[in-house]
């Protein structure tokens, strides 16, 4: 299949209803009915889902472009923890309910609680679905909440290549706001982009956007049972990643870039509440430390190859 066949009017739907008012209306509290509806009329809410089941069968690795466009435009809904959650309760036998589902795993406030209708944990195997009534966490317009649900921790790694791959999408977005506003905005006579200092900040947004895009790759090729490796590899690029973005971003950008009704902190803000949900790099350097030091006879390029 030419995945331009389905990534082009998934990009096509994201443009026509997750305008950067509609986030807002959301964010504010607004009604998520329209564009859910949307997202749900489309079928790409089965994407993951074997055929077998009624779905289109599509590895996560294939989905990875169509979760990274929900990145890149902020969709202020869990499509993608959607996809991954249906796909897991149709494997399971289990049919999944009407309305938007998010992953818990048990690693701080759950992103997209509050606009979640239903909440699925437990296991890849055996998973767990329940209420979506979450705690708010107090943040200005923060869509996470915090969600009394089972254990889900077996799910954390799916959950952190998921979060990696939604990072790498916004990253890339972030990327092109910058390089464009730097080009745009004249200081002294000339386009901030050509001062060298904008330069080489721009470069190193750029190294880290695709070092992101490289992590989450790495994540998605596991599918929907990532090895602790993969997920780890995934998770700590792109949340190192994300925070350098945003960083650099916002240095460009200069005062602007903060103001609420300039679009980038749309962006930004879900970088920093991605980078640290389903795991930090910290977290997931931890894991990956532990698992390296269990096994102390083994050279690191061996470990690294067999890994």
């Amino acid at each position: 299949m030419d995945m331009s066949e389905l990534i082009d009017p998934f990009a096509r739907l994201i443009e026509d209803v997750c305008t950067p008012a509609a986030i807002r209306a959301i964010e504010e509290g607004g009604d998520t009915a329209a564009m859910w509806d949307a997202f749900t009329q489309s079928g790409f809410l089965d994407a993951l889902v074997a055929e077998e089941t009624g779905g289109a069968g599509l590895s996560l690795a294939d989905a990875a472009p169509l979760i990274a466009l929900l990145g890149a435009h902020a969709v202020p809904l869990p499509v993608g923890d959607t996809m991954i959650a249906r796909a897991l309760l149709a494997a399971a036998g289990m049919e999944a309910p009407v309305g938007p589902i998010a992953l818990a795993t048990g690693s701080g406030p759950v992103p997209f609680g509050i606009v979640a209708a239903h909440i699925v944990s437990g296991t890849a195997g055996s998973p767990v679905l329940t209420g979506g009534a979450g705690q708010s966490t107090g943040a200005h317009h923060d869509i996470d909440a915090y969600v009394a649900a089972p254990d889900g921790a077996a799910l954390r790694p799916v959950g952190a290549v998921l979060r990696a791959l939604l990072i790498s999408g916004a990253a890339g977005r972030v990327l092109e706001m910058t390089v464009a506003y730097a080009n745009e905005r004249v200081q002294f006579g000339k386009p901030i982009g050509k001062q060298q200092a904008v330069q080489q900040q721009l470069s190193v947004l750029a190294e880290q956007a695709v070092a992101a895009r490289i992590a989450a790759a790495i994540g998605a090729r596991g599918g929907l049972t990532p090895s602790l490796f993969d997920a780890a590899v995934a998770k700590h690029g792109a949340s190192l990643a994300a925070g350098q973005v945003a960083a650099i971003a916002h240095a460009v950008h200069g005062a602007i870039g903060i103001s609420e009704e300039y679009d980038l902190q749309l962006l930004t803000r879900r970088l920093h509440a991605w980078r640290l949900a389903d795991g930090s790099e910290g977290y997931w350097a931890r894991a990956l430390g532990e698992r390296r030091l269990a096994a102390p006879t083994i050279p690191t390029a061996d470990f690294i190859r067999a890994a």
